[in-house]
């Protein structure tokens, strides 16, 4: 604002102590620092304020962007009385009542794209294979040692 580099600072502190006298120069140097406490203060009150008023409008319009929104959604959705999650979880248990069980529906699409597919019917695994006795000749040709060398 002022401008006041350290060498013109100087040049007004010389010329401060010729013209001040020596008993009165504590006095003015203190109300010198009063006055420039007041102005920084006054300076940072300022700026507060300013950025009070900024944060403010910030909000104001990111409530209005808020609202606009959440009415679109309303507008769009519909969903002042057209969503009632108790009505739709009556609707479905009344349909498991009175409509088929969902596992004869299963078996019976099973059945029409793959007769022999008990696992999709009934969601079983099939029984797995006996397992009989080792072959004989496997087992055999297990025990045998490596022929002997000829002498």
């Amino acid at each position: 604002m002022f401008d006041l580099d350290p060498g013109k600072l100087i040049v007004i502190g010389i010329v401060a102590l010729i013209a001040i006298p020596s008993k009165d120069l504590p006095r003015v140097l203190r109300t010198l620092g009063q006055v420039t406490g007041r102005m920084r203060r006054m300076a940072s009150e300022f700026q507060g304020q300013f950025m009070e008023a900024m944060r403010e409008a910030e909000l104001a319009d990111l409530k209005k962007e808020i609202e606009e929104t959440n009415r679109s959604i309303m507008s769009s959705a519909k969903l002042d009385g057209a969503f009632d999650p108790m009505t739709e979880v009556k609707k479905q248990i009344t349909k498991a009542i009175e409509g088929e069980p969902k596992a004869e529906k299963s078996a019976e699409v099973a059945k029409e794209d793959d007769p022999d597919d008990v696992t999709a019917a009934f969601g079983a695994a099939p029984a797995p294979e006996p397992s009989g006795p080792p072959d004989a000749q496997g087992a055999s040709e297990a025990q045998e040692p490596a022929e002997k060398p000829k002498e």
